[in-house]
């Protein structure tokens, strides 16, 4: 974990234009799921005993489709979240028009639950209610418990798409590529995918890479079991 810069010029930018939540969590969600489906598809079929050529158009199928319907589903959820923080800001907006005293008490509460008491409460109070961006920043936060930074939809559906691309072409490059024990490779391939997925998260978190790694693929590699196990109840 790298430390950053505490002199009073880079805090001030920092603190002044946060990051928000980026786009870890979608591209993580969308490598897992790509990779998951796809060889959930290859391990099916080729479970089922069915030719290279069923498994590749069902599993450029998957990428493109499946892909295209996370982007649109997170899309439209981070939508539905960033709609619904504009209506609380409205709300918080027409409060403190129309009951600032009120809004006012709210400030109070939410500063004395910080820890904040006394001359230090009453003038904090005064100060941010001072400037109507900043009451409503602090309304959002301590009421809601949301952020003042503002998702963004569109980078999240093009983020989970593109990772679902990427991760999820690669149980299939065996079989595009006609190779000989094609799903053998494939199983390996999309294994490997999985280990460099769950190695790279583990950069933003506390756990060591091969603990994060070995989590994502025990995870893959159950649901490409579940898909292989009914794949063979098919089998002709």
């Amino acid at each position: 974990m790298s430390d950053h810069s505490h002199t009073q010029a880079d805090i001030a930018a920092r603190i002044g234009a946060p990051p928000g939540r980026g786009i870890l969590r979608d591209a993580v969600y969308g490598a897992i799921d790509g990779a998951v489906t796809t060889f959930a598809i290859v391990a099916g079929v080729a479970g089922a005993g069915l030719s290279p050529f069923i498994i590749i158009a069902l599993g450029v199928a998957n990428v493109l489709a499946d892909g295209f319907s996370m982007a649109a589903a997170n899309y439209s959820g981070t939508k539905a979240e960033f709609d619904d923080m504009r209506r609380l800001r409205s709300i918080e907006e027409s409060h403190i028009s129309r009951f600032p005293e009120g809004e006012l008490l709210e400030v109070r509460e939410i500063l004395e639950q910080k820890g904040l008491s006394g001359d230090v409460l009453d003038q904090a109070a005064l100060q941010i209610t001072s400037n109507r961006e900043n009451w409503i920043a602090l309304m959002m936060e301590g009421e809601y418990g949301l952020s003042s930074i503002d998702p963004h939809p569109v980078k999240s559906a093009a983020t989970t798409f593109i990772a679902f691309l990427l991760a999820g072409i690669v149980p299939l490059f065996p079989f595009i590529l006609g190779l000989n024990n094609a799903f053998t490779i494939s199983a390996v391939m999309t294994m490997l995918t999985f280990l460099v997925i769950g190695a790279l998260k583990s950069h933003w978190s506390l756990s060591p890479w091969w603990r994060s790694a070995l989590e994502t693929l025990l995870i893959g590699g159950a649901a490409a079991m579940i898909a292989y196990y009914v794949g063979t109840l098919f089998h002709a």
